[in-house]
């Protein structure tokens, strides 16, 4: 209703109802903080003056308070701060559930017979189960057992819905759920790529690993050690540290980081469970990260693309190919982003350049041409004779 999707934008704007009203009264509008919730809990019907302007300051296309999403999502997992206050927590998953829509939309207008992107979920009640979990993710993509290049990347060419989320940092670490029958994972995109990486893959194990006989702490170890068995397999792990080890080298570390996009934290932690190392090495390997100061920041970085991208090219291709309008695309997604379109030389756009404006460009290149054509004189002419002209021409 036309009260959430205000409340929406509000959240995700990170605004509270005091803000908005300040903000309104500054802009000529004097409105109270009491108003702007009735507007939101749909006691009240807000004028279009009020809707306007507050579209401005939220950011956000006029069509997106009355546009309503055809699907929703159902979450599943949400793992955060506990300093991350609940409307915070309320703005994540009203961003996500948006772009998640318009994401499985598209999704079903331009890849039809496309199969969902997760085998069925198990039960998983032991770190075994989720080693093997994590196992049968890679066959049913069928990756092998060697680095993967893109995770974000790859799960999107699998069906599975990425949303990126640009704020909070420190704060949100990921959540998961469905959005008919497709998986929506969301992740922080202000954070390294390997933590990227392993967030995503966390969250993966959410959505294949049925859980529910453990505690929700256990749980969530579960989905770590599916995480990391997803980005290095148990036997790679052996192949690339041997079966037994009684000392781990830095450099060694920083290395297969690089090359696996998974943190020397990570690493450690992989070798200590695999048995690779004792519990006691490893806790001395964790004492020197933290007297290094490489808890937070690793000497090492992992380069990769870990964005989301298939949201982007997919709208593009819709715009392109006539499915759907600019508009619809940003009245859901108002980060969404046009190249910019400048008028020819001569200061004439084709129906083509004018239809890849923002609607209110759009409408303001008409307008100004409207205007132009009151002050000229043009010659008329019946229609027979045009076609008679065309059939003298030789």
């Amino acid at each position: 209703m036309l009260g959430e999707r205000i409340r929406q934008a509000r959240l995700i704007a990170g605004l509270t109802q005091e803000a908005v009203a300040e903000a309104l009264t500054d802009a000529g509008y004097p409105v109270t903080k009491a108003a702007v919730s009735k507007y939101e809990k749909n006691k009240s019907t807000p004028p279009a003056q009020f809707l306007m302007l507050t579209a401005s300051i939220l950011d956000v296309p006029n069509s997106y308070f009355t546009h309503q999403p055809a699907v929703a999502v159902n979450w599943l997992a949400f793992r955060r701060h506990s300093a991350l206050p609940v409307k915070d927590q309320e703005a994540v998953k009203a961003y996500a559930a948006d772009v998640a829509a318009l994401q499985v939309e598209l999704q079903a207008l331009l890849y039809p017979e496309a199969a969902v992107g997760l085998p069925d979920v198990k039960p998983v009640a032991t770190v075994a189960d989720a080693e093997q979990a994590a196992e049968h993710l890679r066959t049913w993509w069928e990756l092998d057992d060697h680095p993967i290049d893109s995770l974000v990347q790859t799960a999107e060419d699998r069906q599975v819905v990425v949303v990126g989320w640009k704020r909070h940092t420190g704060k949100f670490d990921g959540l998961s759920g469905w959005c008919q029958r497709r998986p929506v994972t969301v992740i922080s995109t202000l954070v390294d790529a390997d933590r990227r990486r392993f967030t995503l893959a966390h969250e993966l194990g959410h959505l294949v690993m049925d859980t529910h006989t453990v505690t929700d702490k256990e749980a969530e170890r579960l989905a770590h050690r599916f995480a990391a068995a997803l980005l290095v397999p148990a036997e790679r792990v052996r192949h690339e540290l041997g079966t037994r080890r009684t000392s781990l080298d830095w450099n060694e570390l920083a290395i297969l980081k690089r090359k696996y996009g998974l943190s020397m934290a990570a690493w450690i932690y992989r070798a200590k469970d695999l048995d690779i190392i004792t519990d006691h090495y490893a806790k001395r390997l964790f004492q020197q990260l933290s007297e290094r100061g490489w808890r937070t920041h690793e000497p090492v970085g992992y380069s990769a693309d870990e964005t989301p991208l298939k949201l982007e090219q997919m709208a593009h291709r819709a715009v392109a190919e006539g499915l759907i309008s600019p508009d619809q695309i940003r009245r859901v997604y108002p980060d969404w982003f046009e190249p910019k379109v400048s008028a020819p030389s001569e200061g004439r756009f084709t129906i083509y350049d004018l239809l890849m404006l923002p609607e209110n460009e759009r409408q303001q290149v008409m307008e100004t041409a409207f205007a132009a054509a009151a002050n000229e004189d043009f010659e008329t002419f019946e229609a027979n004779e045009f076609f008679e002209e065309a059939e003298e021409t030789p």
